[in-house]
């Protein structure tokens, strides 16, 4: 019986090693810089954005941007009060994570409120009470302890997926928000 080859044995290492690379992951993004309210110590987004426009045509504007926004506007708002300018909501949105094969799964519910109050030349927003809708209500807050026993690295992840959420939501608001274009056709 001949002998084991040394070729064969380097290929063996080179394939192992590779395996070994391959099965790295890259680190996880930064974590954003989570808004919490100091007064209520709950997650909070809030902006006054400057915007020309009368209270009630910025009313108007969040309205369209509402309706443009949301698959179901009339479900998620809950107050629509044109004289005094404000409109509050409640929406749920899905939150994902990756199984250990790196597959896309659902995992609970994120629900929130957010309101609109309009004033003239300006407008003010706000997204607070995150919850992970489950059996129960669990306040999202928790996932900003790392020292919490039931610390999960998927918290981290939610936490992103959150901010993302929210930013892509003021930035679209702001753009409905803005005053439209006006055409002249002179022909």
């Amino acid at each position: 019986m001949r002998s084991f080859p040394a070729f064969y044995l380097i290929v063996f290492i080179f394939i192992m090693g590779s395996l070994g690379v391959s099965a790295q992951t890259s680190p996880p993004p930064p974590m954003p810089n989570i808004p919490v309210d100091t007064n209520t110590k709950l997650i909070t987004y809030k902006e006054v954005v400057t915007q020309k426009g009368s209270k009630d045509s910025l009313y108007i504007r969040a309205i369209e941007w509402i309706n443009s926004f949301y698959a179901n506007p009339t479900d998620v708002t809950r107050v629509r009060d044109r004289d005094n300018g404000v409109i509050k909501g409640i929406h749920r949105f899905k939150l994902y994570y990756l199984d250990k094969d790196g597959s896309k799964r659902e995992a609970p519910m994120c629900e929130y409120s957010f309101s609109i109050e309009c004033k003239e030349g300006r407008y003010r927003y706000t997204f607070t009470d995150f919850i992970r809708k489950e059996a129960s209500r669990q306040p999202i807050e928790r996932w900003l302890d790392k020292k919490d026993p039931a610390y999960n690295p998927q918290w981290d992840d939610y936490l992103r997926q959150i901010d993302n959420f929210v930013k892509e939501a003021s930035t679209s608001m702001k753009k409905g928000m803005r005053p439209p274009v006006k055409i002249i056709d002179n022909w």
